[in-house]
């Protein structure tokens, strides 16, 4: 039979082939897998590379604060050398930690636009921050600048060795720095200092700035030009230059003196304290960054403290610490008998008091001001009921002479060596404004 060599006509079919196509389709499918696959790639890298610049960005801000803080390593020598010296913690009460914070009067540098001769500072305020070992408890207890003590020999700046000698409180630290008042603090209590910080004008103006200022209640109108002051009667937000003058203004407030200048101070922190507890400040990154930037700038450590995750370990301390459970006082004081510029310490209420911390016993504060009650069943000295004005004969407003035995600013010893004395003080809690 004959070939049809008749012509038909193109068809769409296509004849099956063996060859694969050259367009990136599997054979018979749509090309959807690959795009898939291809999307797939895209947002992986597209994450990694989030997380590789996340954690960059977090490496480069953590170096940042961490550099930002000083680490005060010629004291650190200096205490190391004189370890035998110092106190060892009491047996019962390991795990506390007993923290001197020291705010620095120094007028060079930024803070010479506060007067005063550049080159010299003494301790402006000083406190001793107690934690106790279950992290429940804290008292910061301060220290009367113009308290007259024994200073233990301490090395000057120029390498020298002073001689003990009774001097005011402050003038150890113009003595012999942050070491001298550290020595100085420890001779008088036996409380071993395990950290210390030092904070000047500016960097107290800086850190309240960062919180966004500070509440604080006046109970009448303040006009200091000294301090820089110039505030209304009732409640107002304080910020940097404002606070800085409320702090530290003396002469034009109250009786002048430097105990109602401790209890404005100490009325501060607790409001400091409330803000930032009860804002989140320091869960929120966004308000967290400024306050650790101007935290870290603001302050001078010892190596045990002056890294970013040191901070941070001790911040988590403090932020699940109850305000109740955080105390402020100041140590038993009176006007000292041959000045009365000068204050003393008030005995036995001020060993009962650093005994109580050494043991890591709680301290019971009553308001200031309010009359004392003896524990049940015990019978109070009568040093123990005294008001707390002091009552001076008139020739030791003139010079050095005698004072009267004058009212204490403490409370009677507790019958028990474990029961937990109770002072003049207040907790961080307390609403200044309520006071008045």
């Amino acid at each position: 039979m004959a070939e049809d060599d008749t012509e038909h006509p193109p068809t769409d079919e296509t004849p099956p082939t063996d060859t694969p196509p050259t367009d990136g389709t599997p054979p018979g499918g749509s090309g959807r897998p690959h795009r898939r696959r291809r999307w797939l790639m895209i947002t992986a890298g597209a994450v990694a590379f989030l997380l590789v610049a996340g954690g960059v960005l977090a490496w480069v801000a953590y170096r940042k604060l961490d550099g930002n803080i000083r680490t005060d390593s010629a004291t650190d020598r200096l205490l190391a050398r004189l370890e035998a010296e110092r106190p060892s913690r009491t047996t019962g009460a390991g795990g506390v930690e007993n923290i001197l914070l020291i705010g620095s009067d120094d007028r060079s540098g930024p803070n010479s636009a506060y007067g005063g001769e550049p080159g010299t500072q003494r301790s402006d305020t000083t406190i001793l921050l107690h934690l106790a070992a279950d992290r429940k408890r804290a008292t910061a207890l301060s220290v009367p600048r113009d308290v007259m003590v024994t200073v233990p020999a301490c090395e000057r700046s120029d390498g020298t060795r002073s001689r003990p000698a009774l001097m005011q409180f402050n003038w150890a630290f113009e003595l012999g720095g942050p070491a001298c008042s550290i020595r100085t603090v420890e001779q008088l209590s036996g409380i071993r200092i395990d950290h210390y910080v030092i904070l000047d004008f500016s960097g107290f103006k800086t850190m309240v700035d960062a919180i966004g200022g500070v509440e604080v209640c006046v109970a009448q109108p303040i006009h200091d030009k000294e301090a820089r002051l110039d505030l209304t009667v009732g409640r107002q937000v304080l910020h940097g230059e404002q606070a800085l003058g409320y702090v530290r203004a003396r002469e034009s407030l109250g009786d002048g003196s430097d105990t109602q200048r401790m209890g404005r101070q100490q009325q501060f922190l607790a409001s400091l304290i409330r803000k930032v507890q009860s804002q989140g400040v320091l869960l929120n990154p966004a308000k967290l960054w400024p306050v650790l930037n101007a935290a870290t700038s603001s302050v001078k450590a010892d190596g045990g403290l002056s890294s970013l995750g040191a901070l941070y370990d001790l911040t988590q301390d403090l932020r699940g610490i109850p305000s109740p459970d955080v105390v402020f006082l100041t140590v038993p004081r009176r006007p000292y008998r041959y000045d009365s510029d000068r204050d003393e310490f008030v005995q036995p209420q001020t060993a009962e008091l650093f005994t109580a911390l050494r043991d890591d016993r709680p301290i019971v504060v009553r308001p200031p001001g309010s009359e004392p009650s003896p524990p049940a069943g015990a019978v109070a000295s009568p040093a123990a009921v005294r008001s707390p004005a002091a009552v001076r004969s008139p020739a030791a407003v003139t010079g050095r002479a005698a004072v009267t035995p004058g009212p204490d600013r403490a409370t009677a010893a507790s019958p028990s060596a474990n029961a937990s004395p109770t002072f003049e003080g207040r907790t961080a809690d307390g609403d200044a404004c309520s006071a008045h």
